[in-house]
């Protein structure tokens, strides 16, 4: 796992409720452009190469399931229609979905593949760090605690899909380790600038 500055601060519950608060918030901008990213990848692998859009799908999917996740943990952070609305997202949090949506665009669905799936490890153990942190220490309910549970839970169909889709077509892995080591540099900017709103 990186060096996270603000996933510690969370587990010794030592994260303000405003820093949770705008964590929800970017992660309302983040779900949704990734949703569309994975939904761009699946359509131009269709044809060339199912199975990689077969594991693009489920992502779009697993976006829809966590949109409908994220609302419980928004509301126990205290945020209000207005305050989301007005809301301005942060450049530092919105890089990553920037670069899944350069992703979309410029690399072969089998290096999406494999640079996507090389994060999915980090993101799920920070999330499951969060879940309990957020019912030990900030009295959060299951329900506000599902968005997290939800991405913190292996995951054996995507897993399945993501080998079927390398399986399938062989990636250039130089360049695909290196867009990976390029979502994991957004993703560690992503809990920098969050943790930048923690005194």
């Amino acid at each position: 796992m990186t060096d996270n500055p603000l996933v510690p601060l969370i587990a010794a519950g030592e994260a303000g409720l405003d820093t949770l608060a705008a964590l929800a918030l970017e992660q309302s901008r983040v779900i949704p452009a990734d949703r569309r990213s994975f939904l761009n990848l699946a359509q131009r692998a269709t044809s060339a190469a199912p199975a990689s859009a077969a594991f693009f799908t489920l992502l779009a999917e697993g976006e829809v399931l966590a949109a409908e996740r994220l609302g419980a943990f928004a509301d126990a952070c205290g945020v209000t229609r207005v305050q989301a609305a007005a809301y301005e997202p942060l450049p530092g949090c919105q890089a990553y979905p920037a670069y899944v949506a350069w992703l979309a665009l410029n690399a072969s669905p089998a290096e999406a593949v494999l640079a996507l799936t090389a994060n999915f490890s980090t993101w799920g153990g920070y999330c499951a760090t969060i879940a309990e942190a957020l019912r030990r220490h900030y009295g959060f309910t299951d329900e506000a605690c599902a968005f997290f549970d939800f991405f913190a839970e292996p995951s054996p169909e995507l897993d399945r899909r993501a080998q079927a889709a390398l399986d399938e077509s062989e990636p250039d892995r130089s360049r695909a380790h290196g867009y990976g080591r390029m979502l994991q540099a957004y993703e560690d900017q992503f809990w920098a600038t969050l943790a930048e709103r923690t005194p």
